[in-house]
């Protein structure tokens, strides 16, 4: 014979744990020092010269207007 199962529970059980991922991944999302911000936005900033200086041609020239 199966289980009886309180459907109020396994839903507030369901709810609690989509809100425990959530708070998870605000945790590693917002949760940094600022220091490790800064440090990711001079990294992203290198890399992103490291690209633009790699082009080929020069920069890109800029579309007709009109």
């Amino acid at each position: 014979m199966a289980e009886v199962v309180n459907l109020n529970r396994a839903r507030k059980a369901r709810d609690r744990a989509e809100a425990e991922a959530r708070a998870a991944a605000n945790r590693a999302a917002h949760g940094r020092t600022r220091a490790e911000k800064t440090r990711d936005a001079e990294e992203a900033a290198r890399r992103d010269a490291l690209l633009d200086g790699s082009r080929l041609g020069g920069p890109s020239p800029e579309p007709p207007k009109g």
